[in-house]
């Protein structure tokens, strides 16, 4: 016979579920999707589609011809994770890539490891990653902001900020003269600028944020402490060597830095438990996002720095973990 347990009083139930948080996440994601849409036109709607039913699909297939378990698509998590997806790739990639990203996020990045609430990396960043490695022309052959363009496969394409900032310091140019090519700050900030499709805009990123915060699905801990640590380590190489080292506005503004710390490495599944932890998780991947950026091949190092972080999660929440319950705490 099967007895019910029931714990001391007093019961609290939150009212949280998967399928609520996911679709907060996705509401948050509108703002950023809105401005892919104005400025990249039909190949940013292209990819998405494209990406959220890939994703959807493999999830759906591989649970009921492979894993032989119950289809769970309606949590919301394979849709995320197609979004995601998209937002971490050009707005002009060829649809069959994109295929192939979703086919490498769901199958390896997510199903292998037993399916949500499993995975070691988060799934997004697996299919960019391997998209990136596997196709390194079309991963950065980036189209830049036409406003509604009828097509996207002949779209213009051209460099990131970061992308001309690292080839600048490579022939010897110095910041200040390289800076002076570059888009306004202004145009960082509304998203006028080429990059991946989903990390155009610091504006919309930081609504997003703010709604994700008042909604309590994340908390500040792992975007403020990656985002203040790339704002010293680049603030102490900038303060260094300002010629040689771009500053830290630089760095926060372009790339994948807040779509990142606020999407990316909050992911429930992949980050730290304990407040502290997340504090120590943020900080390194802040950190080594800006060695990758400043020392390594990639103008770019997000992606890379949060996927080394992933594999770290479950030795920090092992050894930084809150004190148990009626733990006597020795002085």
């Amino acid at each position: 016979m099967n007895k019910l347990i029931v714990s001391p009083s007093p019961h609290v139930h939150g009212g949280d579920s998967v399928k609520k948080n996911m679709c907060g996440v996705i509401l948050a994601l509108a703002p950023a999707l809105l401005v892919s849409l104005y400025f990249f036109g039909l190949g940013a709607l292209i990819v998405t589609l494209v990406s959220i039913a890939s994703c959807v699909l493999f999830e759906a297939i591989i649970q009921k011809y492979l894993l032989k378990t119950e289809i769970s698509i309606k949590d919301g998590s394979a849709f995320l994770t197609g979004l995601l997806l998209a937002f971490n790739l050009p707005s002009n990639l060829p649809v069959w890539m994109v295929i192939v990203g979703a086919a490498v996020a769901i199958g390896i990045g997510k199903m292998t490891f037993g399916g949500l609430g499993n995975n070691l990396f988060n799934p997004a960043l697996v299919g960019r990653v391997f998209l990136l490695i596997s196709f390194p022309v079309q991963m950065t052959s980036w189209a830049l902001p036409a406003k509604l363009p009828m097509t996207y496969t002949d779209a213009v394409t051209g460099a990131t900020p970061l992308g001309i900032m690292k080839e600048g310091l490579m022939k010897g140019e110095t910041v200040s003269t390289i800076m002076s090519k570059l888009p306004s700050l202004q145009d960082m900030m509304l998203g006028n600028i080429g990059g991946s499709m989903g990390e155009i805009s610091a504006i919309a990123l930081i609504l997003g944020g703010i709604f994700l915060l008042w909604r309590k699905i994340i908390t500040w801990h792992i975007p403020v402490s990656m985002i203040a640590a790339i704002a010293i380590f680049a603030g102490i190489l900038h303060t260094v060597n300002p010629e040689h080292y771009a500053g830290p506005v630089f760095h926060i503004l372009t790339g994948g830095v807040l779509l990142g710390a606020i999407f990316m490495a909050t992911d429930y599944v992949t980050s730290p438990m304990s407040k502290k932890g997340m504090l120590i998780y943020g900080t390194l991947i802040g950190v080594l996002t800006v060695l990758i950026r400043v020392f390594g091949s990639y103008p770019e190092g997000v992606s890379f720095a949060i996927l080394i972080m992933n594999a770290f999660t479950p030795l920090i929440n092992k050894y930084v973990k809150p004190k148990r319950y009626g733990e006597v705490i020795k002085k």
